[in-house]
């Protein structure tokens, strides 16, 4: 059990998703954001959780230098499968061990086999990117530029891409025990039932906490923050922008 003492909420976890709520989306954090949350630390403890891998993520918190693993007590990667305490790594899990090499390469093919015949304003590269826990999936490719992400995100609302792809998917392989979950702007993520951010949760069950807050901007059914946000264990705070995070923890822990 973690010893978080010294702090005045020493019992309260405040876990964060990534992008679109302490960053924009694939966007470094600002300054006034890393600010509140050293003040925020001083109170209560603190976790980043997101769906991308640690590098990703570190890229976008370690915009003043200061490594991820010294900004937050807990550190959350591809929705707590790549974990860490206090800069020690936890045991980690993987998306290949789950669903074998046999049954992984159907669900790849079709999915590229879908992505060619698809009609998207712009392709780059980088259409699946294979992860420790997951496989993400882009249909104008994750190498896309700022511009072109927003330019899809308004072209995904309109014509709903991703949720055809989603829907296409679950009719294909509906014994697989997989989860879609559309997040970001321009891709979805598919990992094995559970493994979804409420994974992170696993990792501090046991450390005594009385509260655990989570804050995150997809929080709406089929969001890849709804499962977390939606669970009795937490007290969910769903954000549009990282302004409107900003806002709510002054609110919340620095009045």
């Amino acid at each position: 059990m973690a010893s978080f003492t010294d702090r005045p909420l020493g019992k309260t976890l405040v876990l964060f998703d990534v992008d679109g709520t302490l960053t924009p989306a694939r966007l470094g954090a600002s300054p006034e954001m890393l600010e509140t949350l050293r003040e925020v630390r001083k109170k209560a403890v603190i976790g980043s959780l997101g769906g991308s891998d640690f590098v990703k993520i570190a890229e976008q918190l370690e915009t003043d230098g200061v490594p991820l693993t010294e900004k937050f007590d807990y550190c959350f990667a591809e929705n707590g499968l790549t974990a860490y305490k206090l800069g020690k790594q936890l045991p980690s899990q993987s998306f290949i061990k789950f669903i074998g090499e046999e049954r992984y390469k159907p669900l790849v093919n079709f999915i590229l086999h879908y992505l060619a015949d698809m009609d998207v304003p712009v392709k780059r590269g980088t259409f699946v990117e294979f992860r420790n826990g997951m496989i993400n999936v882009s249909p104008i490719g994750r190498n896309a530029t700022t511009q072109e992400r927003n330019d899809f995100e308004k072209f995904d609302l309109e014509h709903g891409l991703r949720k055809k792809f989603v829907e296409a998917l679950k009719a294909k392989f509906p014994d697989y025990g997989l989860t879609y979950s559309i997040g970001g702007q321009i891709s979805f993520d598919v990992f094995p039932n559970g493994w979804d951010k409420t994974y992170a949760l696993n990792h501090v069950e046991n450390e005594g906490f009385t509260e655990i807050h989570f804050f995150g901007d997809k929080t709406y059914k089929g969001g890849n923050d709804y499962e977390i946000f939606t669970d009795p264990r937490t007290i969910g705070h769903s954000v549009t922008s990282p302004a409107d995070t900003i806002r709510i923890l002054k609110e919340l822990f620095l009045q």
